[in-house]
């Protein structure tokens, strides 16, 4: 696989770090050029933008990068201040099962202190401890300081920005501003188009498998998210209506059931009360923490939605040794070659190579008596309603209809 680059930007400092250079399939002048799409055009090829390549394992170039940051900061004079309500960005979260969401935050302005009321993209929270990059535990963070911190009440996602608010009310409504927002744009992305509609009701019913997913860190969730978006959706259509790190809420089951959807949870947890909600509502709730046994399951649940199909079983095949008058009509005196004979199963006469009739096979007899079937290797009579001009060296084939599970097709 090729490596994957890690890319840090800032739209002020026009400036870049191309990570994992120390690889073998790497290209830095690839993702130059795939920068350039984004309008950040190299300084060696007439830009104004400063890209270092890097490496964080043979801390190659790393003294580079830090000078590069230090001389755009000196020429356009960008200065924090340490004595103001901190603000910044989330560097990673994630949901530790023991002491809830935990974010990285990296403070850009301000100085972040133990105490403060923070809104990070929409998670809310009061900062109840702080730890710095060896673990020790920190009172205070000035500005370019990460630190992780405990408290908030759900996991914001990487990349998000995060301010400290003095007053809780006014932080709390901005919280629930910006989860409105995600909520409306996650239902939005989970919709499916009126002309998708049109074309799938045209090829037949329309077939639909809604998923709630709750992950334990951004990074996994998105992970899920992209591979479940590779499984076959021409026959059945997944709807994912709610992809969010954090823990299995009480507030997810209610969604769950208006919207007839699975609820999954990947290394996640459950609050309190939602195992009990879930059972009284009806809703499945799949807790994994393998990726592959989720799209496993998720694509034999999609598969579940198919309806079966019927296949043609064989079940053995015979030869018409002599014909036999009953009456006005004729039997077969029949020899199992393989397989099996079985009464009132399908069969297929063939003469010659050619099938001249296709019936059901109403009387089988061994040895003057009714049989429930007849195996290889032994004789009996053969009877059929519909047909009566047996030949010798007639084959006779005998099958049956059988449900099939359909699987996904591309």
């Amino acid at each position: 696989r090729p490596p994957r680059y890690q890319l840090f930007t800032n739209t002020t400092l026009f400036r870049s770090a191309i990570n994992k250079i120390d690889k073998e399939s790497a290209q830095p002048d690839r993702v130059k050029q795939e920068l350039m799409e984004h309008n950040l055009v190299p300084e060696e090829w007439g830009g104004d933008t400063i890209m270092v390549p890097v490496s964080a394992i043979k801390k190659e170039n790393l003294d580079l990068l830090l000078e590069m940051i230090i001389l755009v900061s000196q020429v356009e004079d960008l200065e924090a201040n340490p004595d103001r309500s901190a603000r910044g960005s989330v560097i990673e979260a994630h949901l530790d099962k023991a002491r809830g969401p935990v974010a990285t935050l990296l403070v850009q302005n301000g100085t972040l202190r133990v105490g403060d009321i923070v809104v990070a993209g929409a998670a809310l929270g009061k900062v109840r401890a702080m730890g710095d990059d060896r673990g020790q535990r920190v009172e205070a963070a000035s500005p370019s300081f990460a630190v992780e911190i405990l408290g908030l009440r759900d996991v914001p996602a990487a990349g998000d920005e995060f301010e400290v608010f003095e007053s809780e009310k006014e932080a709390a409504a901005l919280a629930d501003e910006r989860a409105q927002a995600q909520r409306k744009s996650r239902l939005l992305q989970g919709r499916i188009s009126l002309s998708a509609l049109s074309a799938r009701a045209q090829e037949g019913e329309l077939k639909e498998l809604n998923i709630i997913l709750k992950g334990d860190v951004q990074g996994s969730v998105e992970a899920i998210v992209n591979a479940l978006k590779k499984l076959p959706q021409k026959e059945v259509q997944l709807r994912l209506l709610l992809a969010a790190p954090g823990e299995v809420t009480e507030t997810d089951i209610d969604f769950a059931a208006a919207s007839d959807a699975v609820l999954i949870g990947f290394n996640t947890t459950l609050a309190n009360g939602a195992r009990q909600a879930a059972d009284q509502a009806g809703v499945d709730i799949r807790e994994y923490n393998i990726i592959y046994n989720l799209l496993d399951d998720v694509q034999a649940a999609m598969e579940g939605l198919l309806e079966p199909e019927l296949v043609e079983e064989a079940l053995g095949q015979a030869e018409v040794r002599a014909v036999f008058p009953v009456g006005r009509n004729k039997v077969a005196g029949c020899y199992i070659q393989t397989g099996k004979a079985v009464r009132n199963c399908k069969v297929r006469v063939l003469r010659k190579g050619n099938v001249i009739h296709e019936g059901i096979l109403s009387s089988l007899k061994r040895m003057r008596e009714d049989a429930k079937e007849v195996n290889a290797g032994y004789e009996c009579g053969m009877g059929l309603d519909t047909f009566h001009d047996w030949e010798e060296g007639d084959i006779i084939e005998a099958y049956r209809m059988a449900t099939k599970r359909r699987t996904l097709s591309v």
